[in-house]
């Protein structure tokens, strides 16, 4: 495996199990700030993995192929971003008013399967062309485990807009009801979850507030979506949190038991969204 595929796997672990447990690395998109009010207003999006939520203290995220959707709902590659070690950041210049979203989406594929020629067990983890084109067609005892995952935030310029929240029906999506950048500690926010563009009732998901370690404790905040994939919550006190969910909502580690389908699809979701003061 070559060190780009081993890279995006990583990524692709990491986004897809974006639930697990407090010390688990958690990948993330941190905007300064969510609502920007200048005459020419402009925004800094960091971007880590760490095992302390928003602390710069493990691995930069790779951000090459992250996109922002403007309050028109186009779709562009964000600005060239800077990556460092620990941090990769861009500064994204907001020529349009109104609300911005900013995606990274990853999608990649774990195999194995029985070699014809020597009978040992062959793995592979990488991107979909990588595997389109190094797995063998009709490999004995192929099992394939596909991960599609979507890490977002959403920033607004002046005032804010709804033309940059459409969800795109792929995937593990939160829409949000409650406009993501007019939430505030004390009020009722309203959520959906869905995928592949249907709704996911009874699903679980959690919200981690930051600064875990100034407080010493996690703090997350388990919650359930109603029959409609919905949820209404009133908002905790004013700060960054980190939203996330996956599905299915067991993804235990090791190997798959003898009875598992042979195919099967993993989903990965989080944002960072700021609750403002009341």
């Amino acid at each position: 495996m070559n060190r780009s595929m081993l890279k995006t796997s990583i990524l692709a672990l990491a986004l897809a199990g974006a639930s697990l447990s407090a010390s688990a690395h958690r990948p993330w998109l941190y905007p300064q700030q969510t609502m920007v009010e200048a005459k020419e207003p402009w925004v800094t999006i960091d971007g880590a993995i760490s095992e302390g939520l928003f602390d710069i203290d493990h691995v930069a995220l790779k951000l090459d192929t992250a996109t922002v959707t403007d309050p028109d709902g186009a779709v562009a590659p964000v600005p060239t971003p800077v990556m460092g070690k620990q941090r990769s950041s861009f500064d994204l210049k907001m020529d349009k008013p109104g609300t911005y979203k900013i995606s990274l989406v990853n999608k990649s594929v774990m195999a194995s399967w029985k070699d014809k020629a020597s009978g040992e067990t062959k793995r592979f983890r990488g991107t979909e062309e990588a595997f389109a084109k190094d797995v063998p067609a009709g490999a004995d005892e192929l099992r394939t485990t596909h991960m599609h995952s979507r890490l977002e935030t959403f920033v607004s310029a002046n005032r804010s807009s709804t033309g940059a929240l459409k969800p795109s029906g792929v995937g593990l999506e939160m829409v949000p009801i409650t406009h993501p950048t007019e939430l505030r500690a004390g009020e009722t926010a309203r959520w959906r979850f869905q995928l592949d563009g249907k709704p996911l009732p009874a699903f679980a998901f959690s919200m981690v507030p930051g600064g875990v370690r100034y407080r010493g404790t996690l703090g997350e905040v388990r919650l359930t979506t109603d029959a409609k994939g919905e949820v209404a919550l009133t908002l905790p006190a004013a700060g960054m949190y980190w939203l996330s969910a996956s599905w299915p909502a067991s993804q235990a580690k090791g190997a798959a038991p003898a009875d598992a389908p042979a195919a099967t699809r993993r989903y990965g979701y989080s944002a960072t969204l700021e609750i403002l003061p009341e």
